[in-house]
C-alpha cells in the first residue's frame, strides 16, 4: 500500500462556492442543487495545501467540465514521471479523483459500485477511498478558516475567483505555518454550509484503455502487497 502511495501527487475535487450570479447568464451559474456557484478545483498533497486551484466555471459545469478547462488538465503532461513497470504497464506519478472524472493515465479513480466487482477491485475502492479523505478534510479546513467561502456575498461575481483564490493562498500558508484550526470554527462552517449543500456531479462512464490497464496494474500491486476485502 505504501509503495502505491509513492505514485500518488495530489488528490483532485470540485467544490461549489456561493456567488451574486449576474443577471445575463443566471442560468449557467446554477448548480444541481439550485444554487448560483462558481465551481472551484483543487488538488492537494498529503498536507492539505493546495497546488493547483481553478475558480473560473460557474455552478452549472460538470467537474470534468471544469477539469478540461483549467491549465491543470493542459499541464498534465508536464507532470513529472516515474515510468516504474507494473504488470508490463509504465506507471508515472497520478492524481485521484471521484467518479465524476474521467480514467486517465494521470488521473485514477475507482472502480463504480457494482455487485459484479471482484474482492481485488473493491480493496482497490477501499484505497482510493481512504487517500481521497485529504482533499475534503483540505476543503474543510479552508472554509472554516474562511466563511466568506460559505455564503453568497454581495461582491460582483467576476471578483469571486480573486476571492476565493486568495483564500486558498493563506490557506497554504497557514498550513505550512501549522496553524491551527479552532474546532468552533468548523462547527459555524457545517452550522452555515447545510444552507447551500454541495452538489453531486454525475458519473463519467466514459473509458480510457491505457489508464484502465494502469489502473488493473495497479490493483495486482496492492493485492500482491496487502488486500482489503469491502
Amino acid at each position: 500500500f505504501f509503495f502505491f502511495l509513492l505514485f500518488i501527487i495530489g488528490c483532485v475535487d470540485g467544490s461549489h462556492i456561493p456567488c451574486l450570479p449576474p443577471s445575463d447568464g443566471y442560468r449557467d451559474f446554477i448548480n444541481r442543487k439550485g444554487w448560483p456557484s462558481y465551481v472551484l478545483q483543487g488538488v492537494c498533497d498529503d498536507k492539505y495545501c493546495f497546488w493547483s486551484v481553478s475558480c473560473k466555471m460557474p455552478g452549472s459545469a460538470h467537474d470534468a467540465n471544469a477539469l478540461r478547462q483549467s491549465n491543470l488538465f493542459n499541464n498534465a503532461q508536464s507532470f513529472p514521471k516515474r515510468a516504474v513497470q507494473i504488470e508490463g504497464q509504465d506507471v508515472d506519478f497520478f492524481l485521484l479523483g471521484d467518479p465524476a472524472y474521467l480514467l486517465m493515465p494521470w488521473l485514477m479513480k475507482g472502480y463504480l459500485q457494482s455487485p459484479r466487482l471482484t474482492p481485488q477491485e473493491e480493496s482497490f475502492n477501499v484505497y482510493l477511498s481512504s487517500a481521497r479523505t485529504t482533499i475534503e478534510i483540505a476543503f474543510g479546513r479552508l472554509k472554516s478558516r474562511f466563511c466568506v467561502l460559505l455564503k453568497r456575498s454581495d461582491f460582483h461575481f467576476t471578483f469571486t475567483p480573486y476571492v476565493v483564490a486568495t483564500c486558498c493562498a493563506l490557506h497554504n500558508f497557514c498550513e505550512m505555518e501549522k496553524e491551527h484550526v479552532n474546532p468552533r470554527w468548523a462547527e459555524e462552517a457545517t452550522s452555515v454550509e447545510w444552507l447551500f449543500p454541495q452538489p453531486v456531479s454525475q458519473v463519467n462512464r466514459a473509458d480510457n484503455s491505457a489508464a484502465s490497464a494502469i489502473r488493473r496494474a495497479l490493483i495486482t500491486l496492492l493485492h500482491v502487497s496487502h488486500s482489503v476485502s469491502a
